[in-house]
């Protein structure tokens, strides 16, 4: 019976996180204003899901780096 209850328990405990997250998530979406703007990654979107199990993976693009030129420089004096 003890076996039991330890199962029911987690089962419990999975279906109220479970609650909390989609309230959370929920909840969330309630405080982003009418004017809101969005990201350039949002605008480019979530690839699509690989499999069952496979995650989101979003596609945002990679942007040139602004100390590109300088990390370069530091690296030839350093003989790098």
């Amino acid at each position: 019976m003890s076996n039991a209850m330890i199962y029911v328990g987690i089962a419990i405990g999975v279906v109220a996180m479970a609650g909390a997250i989609a309230y959370g998530t929920a909840n969330q979406q309630n405080y982003i204003s009418e004017d809101a703007v969005l990201a350039p990654a949002a605008e480019q979107g979530l690839l699509p899901k690989t499999g069952m199990l496979g995650a989101d993976l979003n596609k945002e693009k990679w942007h040139e780096d602004p100390f590109g030129d300088l990390a370069q420089k530091i690296r030839e004096q350093n003989g790098r």
